[in-house]
């Protein structure tokens, strides 16, 4: 069953200025003719990532998205919304106040919120430190670690030590004027069965990569599945062999749309265009090219009777390196391999081959569960460290064909906390167990210092009104 992933937020508008000015990156304006091209993106509308409603952008604003992507390594992190900089903060906590709230909370942990705040307004009251809006008050706690904790049914020492354990066009011929403006990325499925290593006759699928432009085979190589994972695989050797490009096309299929390579792309700073269902006729170029692989590659292998996936993968590297980029192309004039290197090229150079890793992940949000500070992923438990232990939902970024990689990560900004590692109950069982430390501040319990600040006030509000006493006490009896 796939995951549905929700893009992070921090991720949604950085997404849609790339998609806005993405294409003028791929094929830059003329000399002078900057201006007149955001003009015609300005008079378009678009959708709002939050909301979805239709919104417009000043040319200004696309001029500054442009400047600023265009000489950045990583253009869509560089269009992300810059954070506030006293995120993390309380400035309309003074001292006194978060002095009063923490002694509050370690004296009855087992308040909801508003009555911390509806006490807090008590307390505060004559003196200088000003009461900050509910909504502060809630995120401080949540920030503190500062959740309620329910009374145990029975107060016993165990009781209590193990309370304080837990997103209709006219069909028109197209060819961009730069190298690696845009690749194209499709399967093809194999007219020859290979005998894989169980001893069974598979049909393979072939993962093709093509330069626009050039018809330059970024990368080619078979594999016996359409999956994300392979997807993800070959087109990382692409991106090794021959940079990163400033687009890629592909149609719908699952891999194509998979989350991982959705995400992978965008982290990179590459255009996802996708073809409209059932129409390969969009991806023509990729269908000639299998015209070739099936009529010279494929009849030259006819006559091999015990066809590997290993041989067919050698066959097919060698066809493309020696033959196919070296072949006149009628379409374009001359070679694919001479048309690549003229250029011009607005290629960008390849990251290295761990950072292309971390690339094609997925990000979700889970729930730890105080009872063991563990997270439940993929059918499987992971430990989340307990410095960690405060969060109520935390962030993992990992992929769903790897879960020998799952990261930590902060929501806010992106950034990889730590590793994560499922859960070893058989080490759990024979290990050391290390006193926690406080998160931040020392919310040990502290025995009630009296009468709620609010139930003080209450009876001397009532006091005041001047009404006769609320009951009658008893005549004393003198002792029998």
């Amino acid at each position: 069953m796939s995951t549905v992933v929700d893009p992070p937020k921090r991720d949604r508008w950085a997404r849609l200025r790339f998609s806005i000015i993405g294409p003028l990156l791929a094929a830059p304006p003329a000399p002078g003719d900057l201006i007149s091209a955001l003009t015609v993106l300005a008079a378009k509308s678009w959708r709002h990532p939050v909301c979805g409603l239709d919104v417009c952008f000043s040319v200004s604003t696309l001029e500054r998205w442009y400047y600023v992507a265009r000489s950045a390594a990583d253009p869509v992190a560089a269009l992300r919304n810059r954070l506030r900089g006293n995120i993390g903060r309380f400035p309309s906590l003074t001292p006194a106040t978060i002095d009063c709230l923490t002694t509050q909370y370690r004296e009855h942990p087992g308040w909801t919120m508003q009555l911390h705040f509806d006490n807090l307004r008590v307390a505060l009251a004559g003196s200088d430190s000003p009461l900050p809006s509910y909504p502060t008050i809630r995120r401080y706690l949540k920030a503190q670690a500062m959740f309620r904790w329910a009374p145990p049914k029975r107060a016993t020492e165990g009781a209590l030590l193990a309370r304080d354990r837990l997103d209709r066009l006219e069909v028109r011929s197209f060819e961009l004027d730069h190298v690696s403006a845009l690749w194209h990325l499709d399967f093809h499925h194999g007219s020859r069965k290979v005998l894989n290593r169980a001893g069974a006759w598979v049909k393979p699928m072939l993962l093709g990569v093509i330069d626009d432009r050039s018809r330059l085979v970024c990368h080619l190589q078979w594999y016996l599945d359409e999956t994300a994972e392979s997807l993800v695989h070959g087109l990382s050797q692409a991106f090794m062999k021959r940079g990163l490009p400033r687009a890629l096309m592909t149609d719908n299929g699952a891999a194509m749309l998979a989350d991982e390579t959705v995400t992978g792309l965008a982290t990179l700073g590459i255009v996802h265009q996708t073809t409209l269902p059932y129409s390969p006729y969009q991806n023509a170029k990729q269908e000639s090219f299998w015209g070739r692989v099936e009529g010279r590659l494929m009849a030259m292998l006819e006559a091999e009777v015990s066809l590997n996936l290993e041989l067919l993968n050698q066959a097919s590297q060698a066809w493309v390196e020696q033959e196919y980029h070296r072949t006149l192309h009628t379409e374009i004039g001359t070679t694919p391999l001479t048309r690549y290197l003229a250029g011009p090229n607005v290629r960008r150079d390849c990251p290295n081959a761990a950072t292309l890793c971390a690339a094609f992940r997925i990000e979700v949000a889970r729930r730890q569960r105080r009872s063991d500070g563990s997270v439940s992923l993929a059918g499987e438990r992971f430990e989340i460290p307990t410095r960690y232990r405060h969060l109520v939902m935390v962030h993992l970024r990992y992929a769903r064909w790897d879960l020998t990689r799952v990261d930590l990560v902060d929501p806010r900004t992106g950034a990889i906390l730590c590793p994560v590692k499922p859960i070893d109950k058989s080490a759990n069982a024979d290990g050391q167990r290390r006193r926690l430390l406080p998160v931040s501040t020392d919310l040990s319990p502290l025995p009630p210092s009296g009468m709620a600040p609010l139930l003080r006030q209450l009876l001397a509000d009532y006091a005041a009104t001047g009404l006769p006493p609320a009951y009658l006490p008893p005549p004393d009896k003198d002792p029998a």
